[in-house]
């Protein structure tokens, strides 16, 4: 078996109920390692880049509306924990433990499953995002995390001279 890295997001719904460490516990218990994580406010840039597979469905302004936190009213739920997990064959277990993406498929004791619902208005809020796919995962990682934010180098980098304003504690 091969080590494998997957992007795991606990979403604004998952944040909305207060459920990161379930999510972290369960997570946990299947002995991965998580290598990089971040509270992200999500940007409609990155939303889009995120979801770019789905930008000619009927849904898809939905879908970034949910994913930064504009369904649940915005602040504080306008946020996503993001994690970069690794281990043996991590993708295709860390997608049992999430289980199916539309929560009232999943299995109940899942992730999904056990937190997740489809709202009277029609969202499908599936609390957590795994990668689906070896390539889906290395696109999603590099999307969502700069090498100097994971505490392993897991894929190719270069350096690069940056001239660029920053922001920094006053």
């Amino acid at each position: 078996m091969a080590i494998e890295y997957a992007l795991i997001l606990i979403k604004p719904d998952g944040v909305k109920k207060s459920l990161t460490g379930n999510v972290l516990t369960k997570l946990s218990q299947a002995g991965f390692h998580i290598i990089g994580s971040k509270v992200v406010k999500v940007s409609r840039e990155l939303a889009g880049k995120h979801y770019q597979h789905l930008k000619d469905k009927p849904f898809f302004e939905d879908v970034i509306d949910y994913i930064q936190g504009k369904t649940f009213g915005g602040a504080p739920y306008d946020r996503v924990f993001a994690f970069v997990y690794k281990g043996e064959n991590a993708i295709a277990q860390l997608r049992e433990i999430v289980g199916a993406t539309d929560p009232e498929k999943a299995n109940p004791t899942t992730i999904r499953g056990a937190y997740g619902r489809i709202s009277k208005e029609g969202t499908m809020e599936n609390v957590v995002h795994c990668s689906s796919d070896i390539n889906d995962a290395k696109r999603e990682i590099q999307l969502w995390f700069n090498p100097s934010e994971l505490t392993e180098d897991i894929y190719p980098t270069k350096t690069e001279k940056v001239t660029e304003d920053k922001k920094v504690w006053a």
